[in-house]
């Protein structure tokens, strides 16, 4: 009998089962993430994934789904079929973090990336410590704290905290981030207790550190100076290299000054460091200073001037930590006849410091230094300003090196004024938590000022190529390069040469001062073909465009021919920020009565410098010329005009 071959079996699957759940994810913000459930069961399987406020996710109708992660949400998955069987997979969390993601690999795959380590502690016994650590991860990374060793068995949290610290608390701790993927590791951290009178002072910071350089040297009726280009230049380097947003700029009008200042304060705020700084001509009239700006005539005034004691008194008004002045200019009595200065306090806030080149009614020099022109108080202090001192110790250092200076002994002597209630030092930390928003809107009005246009690279007919790129040497002056990068195939003695559209006259070309412009610049490997010098662009009204000429002979015909390309740039740097428009605001208001007073008094001819270098290390001052007194009729100036308020610099017993 022949046997009949078994049928075989079918097996039913009458449920739905989930065989893999989505898990856990901690990512930055704005992170691409994929969440993805498996499942099985009889017959097409649909899937709708829904937020932990019983929102459908939109478009998540699939197995896997990807989002860009915005916020902190929980997430799960229902899986059904045709015969109305349902299941759920586990919730899930993406956290989301909005902090720093810096080094964390471009294709990475979610192993544990630690983004904030634990920081060592000094606490008082019975007071808390915490200690935290946050760590990227696909899936979450898991946490174990240890100390001295031994793991923390009830410490599996990003943060451990001890609520009363004893004295068996102290030790070294780290903790150990694992996922499926890999395991890191912290450094170790030193937790110390101890009793109130051993405890250290705490570390003071910065929610931000914020300077603005003015420097005054091309004046139009008094003599020019030329030390403030290195001034600017080397002190913006070493306050960048101290975490300051710096903004440096360069002969500046009245009301440039002004508007620079207005924009500077506003990116003030509570908990920031302010410094302002000036290097020009300046000087002292009834317990105030003011600085000249390059388009003040003869004889100058109050209200052709800026008061540096109206600067400090915004700076207050934004709630600053620390608010800085520090002028390398002369403060020679206006008018001898006046009452000796008293500057009164300007607010009760305390945290204020000026740090003057010198002292009242005495000038302030500059030097040829090793080839360079430098104010002797800006030098000093460029030796010093790194160093993490509270500012008022710096100042006395630079203060003891000027006083054993032998070219301005008994002639220049710095002065400090100041009301600091805490040590703060330029070199104090930025602290960003609790700031982020704050902070992100100053980056912002900072980089208005900053942005250098970018990097071109123009084909010619002629298939001569040449790259233009540019470089800022202050917030208002940039140059621009031109470099021949390949050849034709018919060209030969190839040679560019570059303009501006509007023109933007270089102030810094005359000989001598262009060799100091061009040695801030130019490296022994740098070898542009042409470079062009673009100056004053706080003036700059309309998109700067940049004309690209090319000069080259043709093989060929053996004629010499030339190609134009242009480059429209923008407004770049401090244009961007429209200085100017406060000139349209106030000129008006101001030439019924201080340019209807001065303007006959302007001489027709350049002043010549009343001290000239005769040699290596001659000083010469840089005090703002005076001509004879005139009388002086009283305008309606409103803010600046401080002769008026005389009053205010009595005496009081």
């Amino acid at each position: 009998m022949t046997g009949s071959r078994p049928k075989p079996c079918r097996i039913m699957i009458s449920e739905i089962v989930i065989v893999r759940h989505p898990v856990s994810v901690c990512v930055p913000v704005n992170h691409k993430v994929t969440l993805s459930v498996r499942a099985e069961g009889t017959g097409i399987l649909n899937y709708q994934w829904f937020t932990d406020d019983e929102q459908e996710v939109c478009g998540g109708t699939e197995a896997d789904l990807t989002i860009r992660a915005k916020k902190t949400q929980l997430y799960v998955c229902r899986v059904n079929d045709h015969f109305c069987n349902c299941v759920f997979s586990e919730w899930v969390k993406v956290k989301v973090l909005d902090i720093d993601k810096s080094g964390l690999p471009v294709h990475w795959q979610g192993e544990p990336h630690i983004a904030v380590n634990p920081k060592p502690q000094t606490v008082r016994e019975g007071k808390k410590v915490t200690l935290r650590c946050t760590a990227f991860g696909i899936p979450t990374p898991r946490y174990q704290w240890y100390r001295n060793g031994q793991p923390l068995l009830d410490k599996t949290g990003d943060t451990l905290q001890i609520d009363h610290a004893t004295a068996e608390h102290g030790g070294s701790y780290l903790c150990s981030i694992s996922n499926v993927l890999e395991e890191r590791w912290t450094e170790p951290v030193d937790v110390d207790i101890v009793q109130m009178d051993q405890l250290p002072p705490a570390v003071l910071t910065a929610t931000d550190k914020v300077a603005l350089l003015i420097g005054n040297l091309n004046y139009s009726n008094h003599p020019d100076l030329m030390a403030p280009i290195m001034d600017v230049h080397e002190l913006a380097n070493l306050l960048q290299q101290l975490g300051f947003r710096v903004v440096s700029l360069l002969d500046l009008t009245r009301d440039e000054m002004l508007a620079a200042i207005d924009k500077f304060t506003q990116l003030l705020d509570r908990g920031v460091y302010g410094l302002f700084y000036y290097a020009g001509h300046g000087y002292e009239h009834a317990g105030r200073n003011y600085l000249v700006a390059v388009d003040a005539p003869q004889p100058y005034r109050p209200e052709n001037c800026v008061c540096v004691q109206r600067i400090m008194l915004s700076m207050q008004k934004r709630h600053t930590a620390l608010s800085v002045i520090l002028l390398d200019t002369c403060r020679k009595w206006y008018n001898q006849d006046c009452i000796p200065s008293c500057i009164m306090p300007l607010g009760p806030s305390g945290n204020t410091v000026y740090g003057y080149a010198t002292c009242e009614d005495a000038e302030a020099f500059e030097v040829q230094d090793g080839g360079k022109s430098t104010g002797i108080f800006t030098k000093y202090l460029n030796a010093h300003i790194l160093q993490s001192d509270k500012v008022t110790h710096v100042l006395e250092k630079v203060s003891e090196d000027l006083g054993r200076d032998p070219l301005v002994t008994g002639k220049q002597v710095v002065e400090i004024k100041h009301t600091l209630k805490e040590p703060r030092s330029l070199a104090d930390p930025v602290r960003t938590t609790g700031h982020t928003r704050e902070l992100h809107l100053r980056d912002a009005c900072w980089r208005q000022a900053n942005e250098l246009p970018r990097k071109k690279s123009l084909m010619f007919l002629c298939r001569v190529e040449v790259e233009v790129s540019f470089s800022a040497m202050f917030s208002n002056v940039l140059v621009a390069f031109a470099t021949v990068k390949t050849t034709g195939p018919r060209t030969q003695d190839c040679t560019v040469t570059l303009s501006s559209i509007p023109p933007m006259e270089d102030i810094f070309s005359r000989p001598g001062r262009s060799e100091e412009m061009d040695s801030l610049l130019f490296k022994k490997s740098d070898n542009p073909d042409c470079t062009l010098r673009l100056c004053a662009l706080q003036k700059l009204k309309e998109s700067l465009v940049i004309r690209v000429d090319l000069h080259y002979t043709n093989t060929d015909s053996k004629l010499r021919q030339t190609e134009s390309q242009q480059v429209d740039i923008g407004k770049p740097l401090v244009a961007s920020c429209k200085l100017y428009k406060r000139n349209q605001a106030t000129s008006a208001k101001r030439q019924e009565g201080a340019s209807a007073q001065s303007m006959g008094n302007i001489s027709s001819s350049k002043p010549l410098l009343h001290q000239t270098p005769a040699g290596p290390c001659r000083p010469f001052t840089r005090k703002a010329e005076c001509a004879a007194k005139v009388a002086v009729t009283r305008s309606n100036e409103p803010e600046e005009n401080d002769e008026t308020e005389l009053q205010d610099f009595i005496l009081r017993p």
